[in-house]
């Protein structure tokens, strides 16, 4: 049985990630971006880069208006920030 702290830390099975909104508002805030992105993505995943192959299938499914869920938002979100921070010298 889990106690009362699991059960708070733990998503409910309809419940989006918090931090999933931030994600959307980011994306949406380069949308002008998204389809250099998507093209970078797609040519990567060409090659068989599984990186590229999620976040590729992810960034269509949100430009064609399609369901995508928290996990897979947040994860395209991360991934064209960092990409980001590296091309303006921000990370190593």
């Amino acid at each position: 049985m889990m106690d009362e702290l699991d059960d708070r830390s733990t998503l409910g099975v309809t419940e989006f990630h918090p931090a999933a909104l931030s994600a959307r508002d980011y994306l949406i805030s380069i949308a002008d971006k998204l389809p250099l992105y998507l093209e970078s993505f797609s040519s990567c995943a060409l090659g068989g880069n599984r990186l590229a192959e999620i976040c590729s299938g992810t960034l269509n499914r949100l430009m064609t208006g399609k369901p995508v869920s928290d996990r897979y938002l947040l994860g395209l979100a991360w991934t064209i920030r960092k990409m980001e921070e590296k091309e303006s010298g921000q990370v190593e």
